[in-house]
């Protein structure tokens, strides 16, 4: 139940990006400079926490099946996500990418209790922009500012959803665990690669933006090492 607790804060995070985003969209340039940052910051706690709990179990099938399905489910929601358009379809995306979000994130406490805090740092920041991101979309739609927020409440609440499904996994064989936290994996690479650089890049782009990414990196990385 400790992954419950901690989910919380992301959860928070959702919200508060959508209030934010509601009274003043930020700029996209300090919106790039965030995802770059985000983007450091999730993949560093995949490759410290994640990929080395992986390599213990020294399971290749656990490895490929959970990876393939990673895979399998990650391009599935972008294909659905290309594929559908309108406020419906991206609430649908969204939802199902906050429930996977949810997921690995219990899945991280599966694997310790320093990968999921640290996992919990690194969803918090890609989430805070997420709900930016969906309330920037609403309010094309014209519905109000209150409606639109408690949409995003309802979003939200998906990510303490995704952890309880990762609870019975703590119970299974080691074996079958390095499989989901295979598929965890793949989850976070797809976040980190398809998701968050691609919007990144999609606006006003320099140097120092770009160096938000590796600042993310170091960050969490060093925050690792402190917390031994």
């Amino acid at each position: 139940m400790l992954a419950l607790t901690y989910t919380v804060i992301p959860t928070i995070a959702v919200v508060i990006g959508a209030i934010i985003a509601a009274m003043r969209r930020p700029g996209p340039a300090f919106t790039s400079a965030m995802q770059h940052l985000a983007a450091g910051v999730v993949f560093a706690a995949a490759a410290t926490e994640i990929l080395p709990q992986v390599k213990h179990e020294a399971s290749p099938a656990a490895t490929l099946i959970g990876g393939s399905l990673g895979v399998i489910v990650m391009l599935g929601l972008k294909s659905f996500e290309d594929r559908f358009k309108g406020p419906a379809a991206l609430l649908g995306a969204i939802g199902i990418d906050i429930l996977i979000d949810g997921l690995v994130l219990g899945l991280a406490f599966v694997a310790g209790e320093k990968a999921g805090i640290l996992l919990t740092v690194a969803l918090t920041l890609e989430v805070l922009f997420l709900g930016i991101t969906v309330t920037t979309e609403l309010a094309e739609t014209r519905q109000s500012k209150l409606r639109i927020i408690l949409i995003v409440v309802g979003l939200a609440l998906l990510l303490p959803v995704g952890s309880l499904v990762a609870v019975p996994v703590a119970a299974l064989s080691p074996i079958v665990i390095a499989g989901f936290l295979s598929f965890g994996l793949m989850a976070l690479l797809y976040l980190v690669t398809e998701e968050l650089l691609v919007e990144a890049h999609e606006k006003p782009d320099s140097p120092l933006i770009s160096a938000f990414f590796f600042i993310g990196f170091l960050a969490l990385l060093a925050l690792e090492e402190i917390a031994g």
